[in-house]
This record gives structure tokens, C-alpha cells and sequence, in this order.
């Protein structure tokens, strides 16, 4: 096997590792790219491929995350991951274990890490690396990265209610879910909504938000349907998809160019959290990314034309 046929072959692992530890598809991407750069450019063969390929591409994640946290500091409002449709790396035993571990809800929990200890957390708990392949790619002790696993562990049980809801179950209550929602249904949400659910959107800045989240049953079910109804007048569609592993779904215009993505925490059957993403910058690789503004201008206008009024489902400027 050629080294071009190798990295190929190891490319959807590489991927998964790089974006578990960034939190972005096209940072991981990047990642991807250099670390076949330096493959390629290497004069030394190694032992295994597989070992080389994941320290190579872990190291040079580390260090755009080092630089990222910076911007991240500085981000206008909450952050969230750049969402992911499908994770290329499939292992069938490990399915719903990987699923989870690339939920947003994991990933926020992992922004809390220090970049070493989430690169030790991806490498050792989310893809079984040994020890001494962990050292090796983060330059530390296996002491040392023992040390770092427990700390990564324990902050992250600490952070999360335990991802056990059964994935068929948090299927069929996503398909309610969205059914309500498509319908403007006020009570349907109310019952599958968490007391204490919150909703939330990353806007960066750069796009209509309802202020910084809309929190409890009440609020998020009139909220929604408020948001919804318009919406799909003037010619949106709600399309539901996997988003991180989890039910959420994509917001398309007319013209099905994006506008923003649902991701749906569930737990305990309910939904415990909605986030989403509607920053522009964080949707092209979804495919045509849709004028926010411009589509929340004529849901508005549709929704005053029905006699609706400025109704607290209207978007702002984003901020957080």
C-alpha cells in the first residue's frame, strides 16, 4: 500500500480525532491536510501508519486549538461547535459510544479542558489509544498522560447528565418533536419540553438571535411556534437530520439555502436543550448559506400581515 493510499484509508480517523478535539469542521479539515503534508514530506518509515498519522495530526490540533481559545475569549456571545451531519469514522461496536462522544453537549463539556487533557480524553477514552501512542503524540510522560486522562474524566462526568437515553426512543420523541414544531403546536412542545429546558444560538455576532436564550416550557414552546409558523409560510423548510450524532435538523429558505441548525439535547424523555447555530460563518460546508436577515425580514412581515404583531418570537441583532 502506497503512504497516499494508507492516509487515505485512515483519513475519516483523522478527521474525527482533529474535529473532537477543535470543534470545527474546517479547522479539522486543515488539520487533516497538513498532517498529510508532512507525511508525504517525512524521509523516515514508520511502524505503523495508523500511530504516526494520529500523533501527526493531534499535535498540529493542539496547537490551533492553543490559538483558537484566544478568538473563542473575544467570540460575540455563546460558542458553539461548528455542526457535523455524519461522522466519517464508523465503528459498528462503538456506534452510539462515538455518536455521543460528538454530541454538542460532549463538545462544550470538553471546551472546559485544557488542550492537552482534551487531546489525551479524544485519543485514550474516545478512540482506545494506548497510553504510550497518547505520550507519544502529546509529547508528554505516560505518567503524565495518565494524570491528564483522570483529570479530563473526572471533569468530564462531572459536567454531564450521562447520554443514556435509548436511541431509538430520542428518534421517535425528535419525529414528535419536529411534528409539533412544523405545526406551530404550543401544548405538543410544552409536553415534550423539560421544565427547565433552555434555548439557546450561537450567532457570533453575524446574524438575527432571540437575545441571549429563552429559558423554561412555556417560554421555549410559545417561542418556537411563534418562530415557526412564518417561517414555513414564506417558503422555509424544516428538515430534520442527525447533528452531532443527535436529533436536530436543518432550516433551509425557499431557495434551500441554509439558514441555521437545531441540535436536541435528550434526556429522560424530554428535551433538556435546544441550541442553535445560525452564525453564517459556521454553515457553509453545509452547503449555500441563505441571508439570515433577509429571511427574518419576511417572516416578520408575513407574520404582521396575519395580524400577528412584533411577537416575542421576532429575532434581533445576535448577542448571545
Amino acid at each position: 500500500m502506497t503512504r497516499a493510499e494508507e492516509f487515505e484509508e485512515l483519513r475519516p480517523l483523522l478527521f474525527s480525532i482533529a474535529y473532537r478535539i477543535l470543534g470545527s469542521v474546517s479547522e479539522a479539515e486543515d488539520a487533516v491536510q497538513e498532517t498529510w503534508l508532512r507525511y508525504a514530506a517525512s524521509a523516515t518509515e514508520p511502524e505503523s501508519a495508523k500511530a504516526f498519522l494520529a500523533a501527526t495530526v493531534s499535535r498540529i490540533a493542539i496547537d490551533v486549538l492553543r490559538s483558537a481559545r484566544v478568538r473563542r475569549e473575544e467570540y460575540a456571545g455563546e460558542w458553539f461547535p461548528e455542526p457535523l451531519l455524519s461522522d466519517p469514522y464508523e465503528d459498528p461496536e462503538r456506534s452510539a459510544e462515538l455518536a455521543d462522544s460528538v454530541s454538542m453537549a460532549a463538545l462544550l463539556l470538553l471546551e472546559r479542558l485544557s488542550p492537552l487533557e482534551r487531546a489525551v480524553f479524544v485519543l485514550r477514552e474516545v478512540f482506545g489509544f494506548g497510553f504510550g501512542e497518547v505520550a507519544s503524540a502529546v509529547g508528554r510522560s505516560e505518567a503524565a498522560c495518565r494524570q491528564l486522562a483522570v483529570r479530563a474524566r473526572r471533569h468530564m462526568d462531572a459536567g454531564r447528565a450521562r447520554f443514556e437515553a435509548d436511541r431509538r426512543e430520542r428518534a421517535e420523541l425528535a419525529e414528535r418533536f419536529f411534528d409539533a414544531f412544523r405545526e406551530g403546536d404550543v401544548e405538543g412542545l410544552r409536553k415534550l419540553l423539560a421544565a427547565d429546558v433552555q434555548m439557546i444560538g450561537d450567532s457570533g455576532g453575524k446574524a438575527p438571535l432571540w437575545g441571549k436564550g429563552v429559558f423554561g416550557a412555556e417560554s421555549v414552546a410559545r417561542t418556537l411556534a411563534a418562530l415557526v409558523t412564518p417561517f414555513v409560510r414564506i417558503g422555509g423548510v424544516v428538515e430534520p437530520r442527525e447533528m452531532n450524532g443527535q436529533p436536530g435538523a436543518i432550516f433551509r429558505d425557499r431557495d434551500g439555502r441554509v439558514v441555521n441548525i437545531l441540535a436536541l439535547d435528550i434526556l429522560g424523555g424530554q428535551v433538556q436543550a435546544i441550541r442553535a447555530v445560525i452564525n453564517p460563518d459556521k454553515l457553509g460546508h453545509l452547503g449555500p448559506v441563505a441571508d439570515a436577515w433577509g429571511v427574518v425580514r419576511e417572516a416578520n412581515r408575513a407574520r404582521r400581515r396575519d395580524g400577528g404583531g412584533a411577537a416575542a418570537g421576532e429575532l434581533r441583532r445576535g448577542e448571545g
